[in-house]
């Protein structure tokens, strides 16, 4: 996934219109999931702070790819009759201008397939140009799902489309795993912003949910969950001054130094209530 996001209101709402967009052509609830930049909001609506967002759609297709050709060219066929176009280099990504001049929307299919190896690419059977990057961590998203409804004015007409959002233990993995991988800052941002401000009850909430779930696998989860860690050691370290940094962009009347203080706590609460 690209380094380069917008992240602001305005991209978030641009987003959000290209996915409804999406699902009012594909005709019904899709059974890919979404993840990403657009989920921390969803899962943090009673915060009163804002999240940054994002102007990527991150979706997980593993359900999707599960249903077989058909149903990935129901797919493609509502991208491309959404207005989305192929990247050209990457099947998993696909663009749509964006209603403001010169913003991109970018539409990103995720896969998690153990018979694939970690970072193929996977080409549909039956699509023209669509396929997913096969990520690793990514299918924790599938395996805990809320239904919700978005809502959008698109040209004086509100639209209402149903889509899968990944809950909160699978959010959290997912993200845990994409940090690990990919070292982007807008990763750890996510996963402060999302321990901090969830309407479960904060890192606390956060690690019963996993345990509930995923409990049996985080054996196997330790080396990227140790990295989080590490990541947020201190408030100089990358995680709490990404957190911070962002943060600030959207809230300029916040205090930096508490900040970074509360994403180490957060981190830290996550990890103690995991271990039990």
């Amino acid at each position: 996934m690209a380094d380069d996001v917008e992240r602001s209101r305005s991209a978030r709402r641009a987003a959000e219109r290209a996915l409804i967009g999406v699902v009012h052509h594909y005709g019904g609830r899709p059974e890919f999931v979404v993840l990403g930049g657009l989920v921390p909001e969803l899962l943090c609506a009673g915060s009163g702070y804002h999240h940054a967002g994002t102007t990527d759609v991150d979706v997980q297709v593993d359900l999707e790819i599960a249903l077989g050709a058909a149903q990935t060219r129901r797919l493609e066929l509502a991208l491309l009759n959404a207005e989305f176009e192929p990247d050209g280099e990457r099947v998993w990504r696909w663009r749509a201008d964006g209603p403001e001049r010169g913003a991109v929307v970018k539409f990103e299919l995720l896969a998690d397939l153990p018979n694939h190896p970690a970072g193929a690419e996977i080409v549909f059977d039956g699509c023209a140009s669509l396929g997913a990057a096969n990520l690793r961590g990514t299918g924790f998203a599938a395996r805990d799902v809320e239904v919700r409804q978005l809502t959008a004015k698109v040209q004086d007409v509100v639209q209402v489309a149903e889509v899968q959002v990944t809950g909160l233990g699978g959010f959290l993995l997912a993200k845990c795993a994409a940090a690990y991988s990919h070292r982007k800052r807008k990763d750890w941002y996510d996963i402060a912003f999302v321990l901090l401000h969830n309407d479960q009850g904060g890192p606390d909430a956060a690690a019963a949910r996993i345990l509930d779930l995923f409990r049996s696998e985080l054996q196997a989860l330790r080396t990227p969950l140790d990295d989080l860690k590490a990541n947020f050691a201190d408030p100089r370290a990358q995680g709490p001054e990404a957190y911070a940094d962002q943060m600030l962009v959207d809230h300029p009347d916040l205090d930096p130094t508490t900040l970074r203080a509360d994403a180490v706590l957060a981190i830290g609460a996550f990890f103690d209530a995991l271990r039990g």
